[in-house]
């Protein structure tokens, strides 16, 4: 077999990618999305803080500069066990078993250890505080009492939600302590003004960008792929009457559009993805129908109608396969449109509610830092939506040149 009989036995999406692999700007397009989808899947099983909306509030480490690290003293909390499954905390996050105190020091003083109150302030000192060692390891039940025999060197108590006594020396409680439950928690992007590890909550950002962007253009494709069709495939009166609502909605600003609907629907987060869907269709049907308006008159088509083939399989099995490079290549430029849209909405405060970590809300609540001395809180997340825009333009145009018609037809000359 000669080599350009066998070129021809590729697909034209074979062609397409590799035309899409020789542009490395789509290529960087490509990996950075599928970083930020891969954040956006594993969500809270990688996050330094896994607690839900990685909103777990550390008043005393507000507005710590990226790199602080400090030493923290976890106590388990007196309450029964948060414990949840593995696709649970991928999706929803872990309320956290143990409560995280910040310190600068600590000692030990019999059956209590006594920390020092961290305060950030070499010139303010903090209080010393102290904790019963046995209730800084388990969930001490206080309907009972606590046995604390000095003289022989043991602690007696009962367990939150158990019947069992527990005696535990004061010397093993203290040597699990300075293993297990004195760490050194370091946050790379600092912290809020709420204390939270700003890391965290840029990276479940993420997530809220790619499910508003990913349902939204679904919605959108969907819809617009169905107007399109119609009117391109019926023309006459149902395509003047579907152009006119295209045009209708067209003529409205898109942002003050999806304002209203979410006005309509209520803020949340599940209300932004219809809200931005419904606003994005109009461009994927004005595309859909230029395209079937001129393969309805192609031969197959007609070889369709001849073999006594439904309308709705013709389009279906037939002519919609042949336009869903344009849409894709829609898609990808709407993926990024939907990204701002989404933190546009935020940061007016319609879009995603607090807690839930949204790149444009953490702008608005930040933009005050922004002359001030934290000017990183408001300048991460706009730079997290630059770099996903960016991403998904690159692709588009990316998927532009690759799926040309005639580019592709040259390359299998070419091979």
């Amino acid at each position: 077999m000669s080599k350009k009989s066998d070129s021809y036995s590729h697909s034209l999406s074979y062609f397409a990618w590799q035309r899409l692999k020789k542009n490395k700007l789509s290529m960087f397009g490509l990996i950075v999305i599928i970083l930020c989808m891969l954040v956006a899947i594993l969500g809270f099983l990688i996050t330094p803080d896994s607690t839900p909306d990685s909103n777990d509030q550390l008043l005393e480490l507000s507005k710590r500069p990226p790199g602080f690290s400090v030493k923290m003293l976890q106590t388990r909390k007196n309450e029964p066990s948060h414990n949840v499954n593995f696709f649970e905390k991928m999706v929803f996050g872990e309320t956290s078993n143990f409560r995280s105190i910040p310190f600068s020091s600590y000692h030990f003083e019999g059956n209590d250890i006594v920390y020092r109150e961290f305060t950030g302030d070499d010139k303010r000192v903090g209080t010393d505080i102290k904790y019963n060692i046995a209730d800084v390891v388990y969930a001490i039940d206080y309907n009972t009492p606590i046995v604390n025999n000095v003289e022989q060197g043991y602690i007696e108590f009962y367990e939150f939600g158990s019947n069992t006594k527990i005696r535990k020396t004061v010397k093993e409680l203290r040597e699990e302590i300075e293993k297990n439950y004195i760490i050194t928690k370091k946050f790379l992007l600092g912290t809020d003004p709420a204390g939270r590890d700003l890391l965290s909550r840029l990276m479940i950002g993420t997530r809220v960008s790619f499910s508003v962007g990913f349902i939204s253009v679904f919605i959108s494709i969907v819809i617009g792929i169905l107007m399109g069709a119609l009117a391109g495939f019926y023309r006459g009166r149902v395509d003047d009457l579907i152009v006119w609502f295209t045009n209708v909605v067209w003529s409205i600003p898109t942002l003050l559009l999806v304002i209203a609907i979410t006005l309509a629907l209520g803020k949340g987060f599940w209300q932004v993805f219809v809200a931005v869907g419904l606003t994005m269709w109009v461009e994927v049907a004005r595309v859909i129908r230029g395209q079937i308006l001129s393969l309805r008159e192609k031969e197959f088509v007609e070889a369709g109608r001849a073999l006594g083939f439904t309308n709705a399989r013709i389009i279906m099995r037939h002519v919609i396969p042949n336009v869903m490079g344009p849409v894709i290549i829609i898609s990808a430029a709407n993926f990024a449109s939907a990204i701002l849209t989404e933190a546009g909405l935020s940061f007016l405060g319609i879009g995603a509610q607090p807690p839930t970590a949204s790149w444009g809300a953490m702008i608005n609540a930040h933009k005050g830092y922004i002359i001030g001395d934290a000017p990183y809180l408001a300048f991460l997340p706009g730079l997290a939506i630059m770099i996903m825009v960016l991403a998904f333009v690159l692709l588009g145009n990316g998927l532009r040149d690759a799926l040309d018609a005639k580019a592709v037809d040259e390359d299998q000359v070419m091979f």
